[in-house]
């Protein structure tokens, strides 16, 4: 194994640390102060916060008074995905969250909602969330036990198909409800405005733009109604998330949001050019591979592929052994490689499994090339077992 070229195409887990926000950070190291002192020390650390939460709201067309900062997404969401909420000084509750079948498990698990108040929302063979079925839904909600709440993903984790977050908010404000979006796996591949997306809140991750872990955010559209603190203590955050804030991460989150915002139109289309060329290549060596959500609109850096014939552990298993790491769906589980529930709420037979390749800023024809040469060996393979059977 020594000396084996690696190459990184799991990029939808975790992107690497960017250089320009590694020295970023290295610089970073030198403010001392904790941002709620007030004196030159503590302004300087406060000061530095506020840039990056002016970097992190240009990232989302907000404003950056309507940024939360959280130790990550799974924070964020456990923070909005409440029953109760605050419009100014009055209560306000809502009663039932619907939630896509295809959420991340922060969603899916509903946060502070109790597991009877969590509907799922079902989503069509296509991937996409089913409009009609959340209309229904809606339209027969209890607004007796409090208003409802609906969470969608804009691009889910491991198809990368973008979701119709817009409709949804329609369809979600018409009924008196919010709109939540979980914006991680978008934010740096599509254009991000909460306006233009009608959501009431958005959900950001750090280190899915090659910013460092540790820190999130959740974005609001207004700062009228919002959730019931998830964590109390100094009232940091204007009360919604206290404790320190991590002025390191979130400095380095600030520069990984410019950087995405920048960069966002150029990788789109270079990421999508080698995405083609992966995929052309893939068919031309396994012409029975199924590409789930080639038709539908997806964003450019993912492909979510099974192999018949070949079980997910086996194949993650095969391409790291050739010196490729991708995953098999979600890396949100502690390591655990099991069913899609993507795939089960697709129609598909979970069994089949399903692999994720997701490429970034440092990918290249190289890694694509690698890539093709291990998916050929494996293919092959696979074609020499089922003659041997």
């Amino acid at each position: 194994m020594t000396g084996l070229m690696r190459t990184y195409m799991d990029w939808n887990a975790t992107a690497p640390l960017l250089p320009a926000v590694r020295d970023v950070l290295v610089s970073a190291l030198e403010i001392a102060g904790n941002p709620s002192s007030v004196h030159r020390e503590g302004r300087a650390a406060r000061a530095a916060v506020e840039g990056a939460r002016r970097e992190v709201a240009g990232l989302a067309g907000a404003q950056a008074s309507h940024v939360t900062f959280t130790s990550g997404a799974t924070e964020a969401a456990n923070l909005v995905l409440s029953p109760e909420f605050k419009m100014g000084r009055a209560p306000v509750r809502y009663g039932r969250l619907y939630v896509s079948a295809i959420e991340h498990p922060a969603f899916r698990e509903g946060g502070r909602f109790a597991k009877a108040d969590v509907t799922e929302i079902p989503v069509t063979s296509a991937g996409v969330i089913d409009l009609a079925a959340l209309e229904l839904l809606l339209s027969s909600h209890d607004k007796s036990t409090g208003l409802p709440m609906v969470a969608c993903m804009l691009v889910n984790n491991e198809t990368g198909i973008l979701q119709p977050v817009a409709e949804a908010a329609r369809l979600a404000h018409a009924a008196g409800g919010l709109m939540v979006v979980d914006a991680v796996q978008a934010a740096g591949r599509v254009p991000l405005d909460i306006n233009g997306l009608d959501a009431d809140f958005l959900v950001l991750s750090s280190h899915k733009l090659g910013g460092p872990k540790g820190a999130g955010a959740l974005v609001s559209r207004g700062e009228v109604m919002m959730p019931k603190p998830l964590i109390h203590g100094g009232g940091q955050e204007k009360g919604h998330r206290s404790g320190t804030e991590n002025t390191l991460s979130i400095i380095g989150f600030g520069a990984a949001a410019a950087i995405a915002a920048q960069m966002l139109e150029v990788e789109t289309v270079r990421l999508s050019a080698l995405r083609a060329k992966l995929e052309d290549g893939m068919r031309a060596v396994a012409p029975d591979v199924i590409i789930h959500g080639e038709d539908v609109g997806r964003v450019g850096n993912t492909t979510f592929f099974t192999l018949p014939g070949l079980k997910a552990e086996t194949g993650q298993i095969a391409f790291d052994i050739e010196g490729i790491a991708l995953s098999a769906g979600s890396a949100c589980s502690s390591g655990k490689v099991g069913e899609s529930h993507v795939l089960t709420a697709m129609g598909h037979d979970p069994k089949l499994g399903a692999l994720r390749i997701s490429l970034g800023h440092a990918t290249n024809e190289a890694d694509i090339k690698h890539t093709l040469a291990a998916f050929t060996k494996i293919a092959g393979r696979r074609r020499l077992a089922g003659q041997a059977a």
